[in-house]
């Protein structure tokens, strides 16, 4: 194995048993697979995949707890892809191609990730993939899913969809897979989550693999595993070491102030910025923009299409700073992120271990910033419980840059100024005269108001007959009239 190997994260691996990396030529893995390990670039295993994989080899169910970045997706990809083999043929016909292995993530994005890696480690076999999640049209993924997969990446709600439209049979699945487990047996996930593992076949291997573990979710669990093996690299719920954690008191005014001030500080590039509601997240990448700096919103109103965009902008470089809400927190892999900004603090403390976890991967260092404000000591006090690491919220002090007002000038320096700088005295300006409207009322001779005058003047003194009507006209009387 060499005298030093490294592992896939360049750091050294200490294991239980030896202070150096196992390869992954040193597993019963098939050429191919170890042939489409080496194209990623991989030679030694992390210590989740040193542990793991040979478990999940043996046919046992596993709880598998270790930092995010260190490689949880190989570590039970690859020995599921190794069992599968034994299935894999060049057939056309779809009912040669049932799903064998299905893998569930809370997030879209998450699914999306995790298939592109299953898709790299399968690529020299005749094994196929799929994934399916919401926010687009189902039609090409019915289509896929019709032709034959035997590995299904999915999201809860959309594989209900396709299973109540009969897309996809789920009875032939002989491992089923949560990634990002915490969530996944979280109360918001567990009814779709129950329905959907009431449609599997009981005799199956069960993987839960997560960065933290509750004991709540420890006792769910075992209802879903049995006689599961732990596997921990890491004192649970623990945050990377190469992770640089900050946690500054700062009034919520001056908060963007504050992640523009560390930016410009510390020449970072690119910052992931996260925040607890959706319209907070619009409103601040707005802000951010008008700020000058280049910046998208991540967050769950967007369609699927703007979330991919988003997030692909931002790997490639385009984009200074996302803002995102939860949904970036979970499994996203983000290489050479050098900095995460906790702008609002989380209401879960778990939630803070995974949004750190987006910086500092594969060995690299980061930097995770938390702005605190008066209202947030609880959560503070509850991620103090979690980490196990004491909290010390540091102040931070602004540069002056916001342009003031020239002070205003109070009496007494008024009275001292030169008599060049005093205005003239001016005199005012004469207004328009009148003389009818200007002279004061005068009665008239009567008391009487002239309508009541013009009023007396037209009333009749006798009576008279109306002009209205024609007077008889006078006629002899007949018979000597």
């Amino acid at each position: 194995m060499g005298d030093n190997p490294r592992c896939m994260n360049d750091t050294p691996l200490v294991a239980d048993a030896a202070a150096v990396a196992p390869l992954f030529s040193s597993l019963p893995l098939d050429a191919k697979l170890l042939r489409a390990v080496a194209d990623q670039g991989y030679a030694s295993m992390t210590p989740i995949q040193a542990k793991a994989i040979p478990i999940v080899l043996s046919g046992r169910d596993v709880m598998g707890a270790a930092q995010t970045g260190t490689g949880k997706t190989a570590a039970f990809s690859i020995p599921l892809l190794q069992k599968m083999l034994r299935h894999e043929n060049a057939s056309m016909s779809p009912a040669r191609h049932p799903v064998r292995a299905l893998v569930l993530a809370p997030t879209r994005e998450l699914a999306d990730q995790v298939a592109a890696n299953v898709l790299a480690y399968a690529k020299h076999t005749q094994l196929r993939t799929a994934v399916v999640f919401g926010g687009i049209d189902m039609k090409p993924q019915t289509l896929q899913l019709k032709g034959g997969v035997e590995i299904l990446v999915a999201t809860p709600g959309r594989l209900l969809d396709h299973i109540e439209a009969k897309n996809c049979v789920l009875n032939q699945v002989e491992y089923v897979v949560l990634d990002e487990a915490d969530r996944m047996l979280d109360i918001g996930f567990l009814p779709d989550l129950q329905r959907i593992l009431s449609y599997l076949p009981r005799q199956r291997q069960t993987l839960l693999f997560s960065a933290t573990f509750s004991p709540e979710i420890r006792r769910l669990s075992q209802s879903y595993l049995q006689d599961p093996v732990t596997v921990e690299v890491a004192r649970p719920n623990a945050t990377a070491a190469t992770v640089e954690q900050h946690f500054y008191s700062v009034a919520d005014d001056d908060k963007r102030r504050v992640v523009r001030q560390i930016l410009r500080q510390r020449e970072l590039s690119q910052a992931l910025v996260f925040v607890n509601s959706k319209l907070g997240c619009a409103r601040l990448a707005r802000a951010f923009e008008r700020d000058g700096l280049k910046t998208t919103a991540l967050h769950g109103d967007k369609s699927q299409d703007e979330r991919l965009k988003a997030l692909d902008a931002f790997k490639r470089g385009e984009v200074e700073v996302l803002v995102a809400t939860d949904v970036a927190a979970r499994g996203l892999d983000i290489a050479d992120l050098p900095a995460v900004f906790n702008f609002d603090v989380p209401f879960n403390a778990e939630d803070y271990v995974h949004r750190i976890g987006r910086t500092g991967r594969a060995g690299a260092s980061g930097l995770a910033v938390t702005l605190v404000a008066r209202d947030d000591l609880r959560q503070v006090g509850d991620i103090e419980k979690l980490i196990k690491k004491k909290i010390e919220i540091e102040p931070f002090e602004l540069d002056d840059e916001r342009p003031r007002r020239p002070p205003r000038r109070s009496r007494e320096e008024d009275d001292g100024r030169s008599a060049d700088t005093r205005p003239t005295w001016q005199p005012p300006v004469p207004r328009n005269t009148d003389p009818f409207f200007d002279k004061p009322y005068e009665p008239s001779g009567s008391g009487a108001p002239a309508w009541e005058a013009s009023k007396a003047a037209a009333a009749p003194t006798a009576r008279t007959v109306s002009p209205n009507i024609r007077s008889k006209k006078k006629t002899a009387a007949l018979l000597g009239g």
